[in-house]
């Protein structure tokens, strides 16, 4: 009898000014044992990095959804998030039989779904997903550092530290930069 597919899905990304928020889902294979798994945010660079490795080498399939920031300024970042959920799972190529999500908010999918606080510590299907999101979504913010160095992306990928304040207020908002966001609107605000 073959076993139900569980798929993990993650998010990372919800807090920065800049970037979108992007999620994964992942499959694992139960016949490859993949050890070290936890949440992305207890994992140094190195390790993440070699995880994502292995994950996309061993899973049985994984896939990343992303909602852009004209999509987070749109609907709200929940709901960017949620929709960035749907893509990733949409985007397996095999139907699991349930969802597991980390957090306390589940967005529609057509199969049974279940919210998890503190899934990407525990569950590792979750985990795999975080790992697959932050290691996708740091590698998207170095890229935009090389556009838009004065902001320290390559860094602080986007979240809200003193120098990517500092830089905005010198600097101005980018098209990467999330305008629904109070520190982001106030600049714009302050521009014009």
């Amino acid at each position: 009898m073959s076993r139900l597919l569980v798929a993990g899905v993650d998010e990372v990304g919800r807090g920065p000014l800049a970037g979108p928020v992007v999620t994964a889902a992942v499959i694992l294979d139960s016949e490859h044992f993949i050890d070290g798994l936890d949440d992305s945010k207890r994992l140094t660079e190195t390790k993440r990095r070699l995880l994502d490795q292995e994950i996309r080498a061993h899973a049985l399939c994984f896939s990343i959804g992303r909602a852009e920031v004209d999509e987070i300024d749109r609907l709200n970042i929940l709901q960017a998030t949620l929709l960035a959920m749907q893509r990733a799972v949409a985007g397996l190529n095999r139907v699991p039989a349930k969802v597991l999500v980390d957090g306390n908010r589940l967005p529609q999918l057509p199969c049974v779904a279940e919210a998890i606080v503190g899934g990407d510590g525990m569950v590792a299907e979750i985990s795999a997903a975080s790992i697959i999101a932050k290691v996708y979504r740091d590698s998207l913010m170095d890229d935009l550092h090389k556009q838009f160095p004065n902001y320290g992306f390559n860094k602080n990928k986007g979240y809200p530290t003193k120098m990517h304040r500092e830089a905005l207020l010198k600097y101005g908002a980018v098209s990467c930069h999330r305008r629904s966001f109070a520190p982001v609107r106030n600049v714009i605000g302050s521009d014009g």
